[in-house]
């Protein structure tokens, strides 16, 4: 089912601060900032070569991120992303199997424009997972 890594996603509370880090100590490549105002998020992407990693910050007071980051003020990884072919038969396939897919099961576009799932974390290791078509 899952074709790759797409992203590692890291919850900052200033979003500047940790772009710089990851430009100016790094060197690597980052993106512009994108408001995705389905999602409540500012996200820049890092890019890595084999993957990326996604720097979100909270847009608005109701932005889950807000939410994560007031349980983790410093931030910290929010999610994994995987590549999947398709994302709604990805999501009709676990939630057959008793998986939680967040949201009622509906994809939304997420940053990249490409519809996406959130698998719930109480049912992967504690992990927060993302499923993208590719």
């Amino acid at each position: 089912m899952l074709n790759a890594l797409n992203h590692v996603a890291i919850a900052v509370p200033d979003l500047a601060a940790a772009v710089a880090k990851y430009r100016d100590q790094l060197g690597a490549r980052v993106s512009e900032p994108q408001d995705v105002p389905d999602h409540g998020v500012t996200v820049v992407f890092v890019d890595v070569g084999n993957t990326k990693i996604e720097l979100l910050h909270p847009l608005g007071e109701n932005s889950p991120i807000a939410k994560f980051l007031d349980k983790n003020p410093d931030g910290g990884v929010h999610h994994l992303c995987f590549e999947v072919d398709d994302v709604q038969s990805a999501s009709d396939g676990l939630a057959g199997q008793g998986v939680r897919v967040l949201g009622g099961g509906a994809p939304k576009i997420g940053a990249h424009g490409k519809p996406v799932v959130f698998l719930h974390p109480k049912d992967f290791c504690a992990t927060l997972i993302e499923l993208e078509e590719a």
